[in-house]
């Protein structure tokens, strides 16, 4: 379920320099992930996604050019617990899941470049000021930097299951409590950035929620490289690789999960096997993308044993690759609790 929140834009205007600028400030609760966009003739050009934490202010890599107005539209973070939430409105141009940076007709009714499609955009109105800053809101409770940074973190702690009191925005006791466990936990020093705090709340978050689609985390030691299969219709379907640190994670499938299971392969470094099984579907040694099962060989490619993951009635699921294997679903954030 997505749900739309209103977009609010704070403006400010400057003296205007050579070269236009725009910064977007998160004034809410959530870890937000935008896009921007504006028109260049007959096209739409749009770019994202520029991350900006709670409280905090950025400059996207796509700096559109002087003009009365450009597009915007924002996500929250897959780290938040409960459904996603959108800043947008009725524009629509294409965006992809992940990062992007596209050039498509005005008015197109769908996307050409694979795996694009329309996303929620509003317009915001820059009155031809060549420096402007637009603030996204959530709540008049939230009525400054300061406290979106502050019910930012408390957010994400209580995402990750610690148990802090409704605070307004203000520390109190459980709040400071839980930060202390978390960063105890993370062993963050005393002197960690916010950014390194918001790094690592929405990384560990990450990890313990499940997020349309197929997500693949690395608790181990080393790098990984995975390779998933699959069913699609009447056909099998075999792709890799993904490359995934230790503490990150990579969403392999974007789109809601409609299937009774899918197969993972992982190895680390000089191809050693981390996660397999006994089911048999073809690889290769570089990326690639596989319909069918059996007669590998004949097309060039390997064949390797997957372990099925369970994801029948789940629209998301997270696979958790430890040093040797697959680990047990994550327990309920809820053990994570301050005391």
């Amino acid at each position: 379920m997505t749900r739309t929140l209103f977009l609010a834009f704070a403006l400010t205007l400057w003296a205007a320099p050579a070269f236009a600028s725009v910064t977007l400030c998160n004034q809410t609760s959530y870890i937000l992930y935008a896009a921007v966009g504006y028109q260049s003739g007959p096209q739409a050009i749009t770019q994202g996604w520029n991350r900006v934490v709670p409280g905090d202010c950025m400059e996207p890599k796509l700096q559109p050019p002087p003009g009365p107005f450009f597009f915007l539209s924002a996500r929250s973070s897959r780290a938040h617990s409960g459904p996603s939430h959108v800043w947008g409105g009725s524009l629509r141009y294409c965006v992809k899941d992940t990062d992007f940076n596209l050039r498509t007709p005005l008015g197109a009714q769908s996307c050409g470049a694979e795996d694009a499609f329309l996303g929620e955009f509003s317009p915001v109105n820059t009155g031809n000021a060549a420096n402007w800053t637009t603030t996204l809101t959530e709540s008049p409770r939230i009525d400054s930097l300061e406290v979106a940074r502050a019910i930012g973190i408390a957010r994400l702690l209580n995402d990750l299951g610690y148990k802090i009191a409704p605070g307004g925005g203000k520390s109190n006791k459980s709040f400071d409590d839980a930060l202390a466990k978390f960063r105890a936990r993370m062993h963050l020093p005393a002197n960690a950035s916010t950014d390194d705090l918001f790094d690592a709340l929405e990384t560990e978050a990450l990890k313990a929620a499940a997020p349309s689609g197929y997500t693949i985390c690395n608790d181990g030691n080393g790098d990984i490289w995975a390779a998933l299969a699959f069913q699609e219709g009447k056909d099998w379907l075999s792709r890799g690789w993904w490359k995934v640190a230790p503490g990150a994670c990579a969403r392999a499938i974007a789109t809601p999960l409609a299937t009774d299971k899918v197969w993972l392969w992982a190895e680390g470094r000089n191809h050693k096997p981390i996660v397999s099984g006994p089911d048999r579907f073809c690889i290769a040694d570089v990326e690639f993308e596989s319909h069918g099962r059996g007669a590998c060989k004949q097309h060039g490619l390997s064949e390797a044993g997957f372990a099925a993951t369970p994801t029948k009635g789940l629209t998301g699921f997270a696979a958790h690759v430890g040093n040797t294997g697959l680990l047990p679903p994550k327990p309920s954030p809820q053990a994570f609790t301050s005391k």
